[in-house]
């Protein structure tokens, strides 16, 4: 006879994400509070190099908050330094070095790993502390824009492998994702605009009003003023913590409909060999998407002149030579394959509506390539 048992459980997920300055100054009690309470906690700290850097006295700051907090967590050993940027999920023996660190001071699953970098770092730490005891506590702290308004507020974690983007990864939800505005103003320009790509492709698949509001200061922001930005990093924040709180947090299904523009950005980025930024690539992925869906007929060419000007006025591109050519249809395939089922693109029939669709036609976007690399050329073409 046959025996079939069935097994049915849900579990609640609850982290907060924070907006602050000066994390570890001594009356600042937002990571303290990210701890679990009536516990002293180990704590292990890994730094992306760039903020490390740029930053010289955060790991005596961070050793000053904790002798100051000593009744509530320690250091087990000295902090980690690591290279930002993709390097760091391109090399397997970084993210090993996390994870052997781990064995070597007894980092189990009642610690606590904290990064502070970028979202390569953060995302190359979340993935060792996630296969490491089958999951350490992690605490994330996002130093970039990018970081802060998209990618450290998720519950991703990957490497990259096989010379593919984010194949070996996990969803696990972090402890706590605190972020601190001061991080930002020592980001060069392109990383200080980078992010802000991201605000632009939620607001474009989903709220009409943000779009209007990034199209009225865009050029606040790429002139570096503070407060616009903070808005835009927390209003995006907000957005994505919607959607991840929806229907598909951990992507079971063929939906990702934050993915808009992302197709063509995971693959430009391997064709540049990551010359071109992830913010830079999904400003580029979102031209040729938005200049595809003014070819289908289902935005105006109003409207798109209104995208592409966003853009440009960002600072960002709107064409690199990589596009052209076969390789970036690849992308297709290999963004089918990256999340499964059937392909699954997200296109626009207005500002702030998206629409997903199965299929893409290449002669289209080909045709839309050679319209932003025109474009690129003569700005006034349209």
């Amino acid at each position: 006879m046959d025996t079939i048992l069935q097994q049915s459980f849900s579990v609640s997920f609850n982290y907060p994400v924070c907006f602050t300055e000066n994390l570890f100054s001594a009356d600042n009690p937002i990571f303290i509070n990210a701890l679990e309470k009536g516990k002293r906690v180990k704590t292990f700290f890994v730094l992306d190099s760039g903020v490390a850097h740029a930053f010289p006295g955060l790991v005596e700051e961070i050793k000053n908050y904790a002798s100051l907090h000593e009744d509530r967590f320690y250091l087990c050993t000295e902090p980690l330094v690591v290279p930002g940027g993709e390097a760091c999920k391109n090399d397997p023996a970084i993210y090993q070095r996390v994870v052997q660190a781990t064995n070597d001071f007894g980092i189990d699953r009642h610690s606590y790993i904290v990064a502070i970098g970028g979202g390569a770092v953060l995302d190359m730490v979340g993935f060792a502390a996630a296969i490491s005891h089958r999951g350490i506590r992690l605490i994330r702290i996002p130093t970039t824009v990018l970081s802060q308004n998209d990618s450290g507020v998720g519950v991703k974690n990957s490497i990259n492998y096989f010379g593919k983007k984010n194949y070996l990864g996990t969803f696990t939800t972090p402890v706590a994702v605190l972020n601190d505005f001061n991080f930002l103003q020592t980001l060069d320009d392109r990383d200080w605009r980078s992010g802000i790509s991201e605000a632009l492709k939620v607001a474009l698949i989903k709220d009409f009003s943000f779009f209007e509001w990034l199209e009225t200061h865009a050029a606040a922001m790429a002139n570096r003023e503070m407060e616009p930005m903070k808005t835009q990093i927390i209003r995006c924040a907000q957005m994505h913590l919607d959607h991840i709180a929806g229907k598909d947090p951990f992507e079971f299904g063929s939906s990702r409909p934050l993915d808009f523009g992302h197709w063509a950005a995971h693959k430009l980025e391997k064709l540049t060999d990551f010359r071109v930024r992830h913010g830079e690539a999904v400003a580029i992925g979102i031209a040729l998407d938005s200049t595809y869906s003014y070819l289908l007929g289902w935005i105006s060419l109003e409207d798109l002149n209104r995208i592409l000007g966003v853009i440009q006025t960002l600072g960002f591109s709107l064409y690199e030579p990589e596009l052209s050519g076969e390789n970036l249809i690849k992308g297709l395939r290999e963004f089918q394959e990256h999340l499964g089922g059937e392909l699954t693109i997200m296109l626009l029939q207005g500002l702030g509506k998206g629409v997903e669709v199965h299929e893409m036609d290449e002669a289209l976007i080909k045709k839309a390539i050679g319209f932003l690399a025109e474009k690129s050329q003569s700005p006034k073409l349209i």
